[in-house]
């Protein structure tokens, strides 16, 4: 009787056994399948990312812009009045801002 518990055991955990065998094997053979998709999917961007990036980027440009025009405004005034440096600050920005207006793409009216 033992015997016969003993080789039963032995049949229950060699089947048992299959099961992890088999599912670490399937494991084993699609693992370079996952990491290559997993980089893949780290390496590109989709449209949807690359979007926000862009809208991202053309607001920091506008605010940017909008600093700039600022800053030229305020230099101006101060040159009208006479301080030589506001002059020159201003030439220098006025420079920025036409650099910098060709990078913001222009909205279509509605």
């Amino acid at each position: 009787m033992k015997h016969i518990a003993r080789l039963t055991t032995i049949a229950a955990a060699a089947l048992a056994l299959q099961g992890c065998l088999a599912k670490t094997a399937l494991d084993v053979a699609t693992a370079p399948v996952k990491i290559a998709s997993r980089g893949v999917d780290l390496a590109t961007t989709s449209q949807s990312e690359a979007d926000q990036k862009r809208g991202r980027e053309i607001r920091r440009r506008e605010e940017k812009l909008a600093t700039l025009d600022k800053d030229l405004r305020k230099q101006e005034d101060e040159c009208l009045r006479g301080v030589d440096a506001s002059c020159r600050k201003a030439v220098t920005t006025h420079r920025e801002i036409e650099a910098l207006v060709p990078t913001i793409p222009i909205e279509p009216a509605r």
